[in-house]
């Protein structure tokens, strides 16, 4: 099972949020994947776009502690200076992905980016 793990700039759309889950999901080669749920930082989980994209995906939204994506991000292969400097973690999509996706969980496509959203897909163990 895969988590979407998204990051997001306040004000993004639902609209941008789905679409860069679908192109994620295009790069990952894995078009008949199945969803787990969409996850991000506890502090994007308010995001109306956020919430409207796991309702449009009928996906539960799992909002991440910050503990939690501390916890994975050094196995975040994605480094921005500009999420550092804003959020606090250098990748909110993959550190909210891993640390949804569970103990043992990998990237299966680390953070991609449109113009105001990021995306990164873990799987879960024992898939």
């Amino acid at each position: 099972m895969i988590v979407a793990g998204i990051g997001c700039r306040s004000g993004c759309g639902a609209d941008e949020i789905v679409a860069l889950i679908g192109e994620a999901v295009k790069r990952a080669g894995i078009a008949n994947c199945r969803f787990t749920a969409l996850a991000t930082a506890a502090f994007k989980a308010g995001e109306p776009g956020v919430r409207e994209a796991a309702e449009r995906m009928a996906l539960p939204l799992l909002p991440v502690g910050a503990d939690a994506m501390r916890a994975v991000e050094a196995d975040c292969p994605t480094r921005s200076e500009k999420a550092l400097e804003a959020t606090g973690f250098a990748s909110v999509a993959e550190a909210a992905a891993l640390a949804a996706a569970g103990p043992n969980g990998r990237l299966v496509l680390p953070r991609i980016a449109s113009a105001m959203a990021t995306c990164a897909l873990a799987e879960r163990a024992g898939r």
